[in-house]
């Protein structure tokens, strides 16, 4: 599954009954607010609790596309569960130590180590296997 605004993408990779693994590629902005909430929010909303978000194709994230991310850790810990990045630059790495938010926040350098931090009967398989249907 892949959902896109005009400078967002947001791709499901794979999940199961606890968890998603999800690409976000492009700009996170005050622009894609509302897209980005929403796509997540409905994955959250179906029943996963925990978000490995791949940051390694977002190119920028300014303040509000900070406050995106806060907000979805904000309603997964609600939930008892918890929001991984994998793979963030050097300019959303900086963003985050300048904010302090480091610690809410937590970077993996791939989404695998991302994964380990999950219970076991949490995670989906990664790398995920090839849909055989799918050519």
């Amino acid at each position: 599954m892949s959902t896109q605004t005009h400078r967002l993408t947001i791709t499901q990779i794979t999940d199961c009954e606890h968890c998603a693994v999800l690409r976000v590629s492009g700009e996170l902005d005050q622009s894609c607010e509302e897209y980005f909430l929403g796509t997540l929010a409905a994955i959250v909303d179906a029943g996963r609790r925990h978000l490995v978000l791949d940051v390694t194709a977002l190119v920028f994230c300014d303040s509000r596309g900070l406050n995106c991310l806060l907000a979805i850790r904000w309603l997964l810990k609600r939930l008892d569960g918890k929001l991984f990045l994998a793979g963030a630059g050097r300019r959303l790495s900086e963003l985050l130590v300048l904010t302090g938010s480091t610690e809410l926040l937590p970077v993996r350098r791939t989404v695998g180590l991302a994964l380990l931090e999950l219970p076991e009967a949490h995670r989906p398989v990664w790398p995920p296997t090839p849909d055989p249907d799918e050519k």
